[in-house]
């Protein structure tokens, strides 16, 4: 029997404006800030170059760049702990997360 991958890998997608935001589609799960569920799709789906640009019509749309999840975190403060998460953590604070 061989096993085969369900999902195949996209490679290269491209991230143009309206791709960006359809992130702004998801909706959040119940108990979860809608604006946190946003930013933190947004930061696991995207490059650091395309989530700048989410931010920014993030930040046009008058989203709460500073919410926080169930346990009272940001995504600034969550993302600060990850090995790879430079990028993110001065898009952020360039548009305005503390």
């Amino acid at each position: 029997m061989s096993l085969r991958k369900d999902k195949e890998k996209v490679l290269g997608e491209v991230f143009d404006d309206e791709r960006i935001r359809s992130f702004f589609e998801y909706e959040a799960p119940e108990g979860i800030n809608e604006d946190f569920h946003l930013l933190e799709k947004a930061y696991r789906g995207m490059k650091a170059a395309n989530f700048g640009t989410f931010l920014q019509f993030f930040n046009e749309a008058g989203r709460d760049i500073n919410s926080t999840n169930p346990d009272g975190k940001t995504l600034l403060a969550i993302i600060s702990e990850h090995n790879f998460g430079e990028g993110y953590v001065a898009q952020l604070k360039q548009a305005g997360a503390q």
